[in-house]
């Protein structure tokens, strides 16, 4: 049988707290442990705030020959 769901409000001062971590590029995984919410809720909250988060390093490119 599947767990029930139970959905928590954002306060303001998670909001605040999502808004931080997207500034100083915390990964998504991190942010999920801390904040105690999904990582599939964290960027949609953050995607409706106007901003992204879980930013990627960038992959350096493989030189050939």
């Amino acid at each position: 049988m599947a767990k029930a769901l139970k959905r928590r409000s954002w306060t303001k001062a998670d909001e605040k707290e999502l808004r931080q971590h997207s500034k100083v590029k915390t990964p998504v995984s991190k942010i999920s442990k801390t904040m105690k919410r999904s990582a599939g809720a964290l960027r949609q909250k953050a995607r409706n705030m106007g901003f992204s988060i879980g930013h990627r390093p960038l992959l350096k490119k493989r030189r050939l020959g």
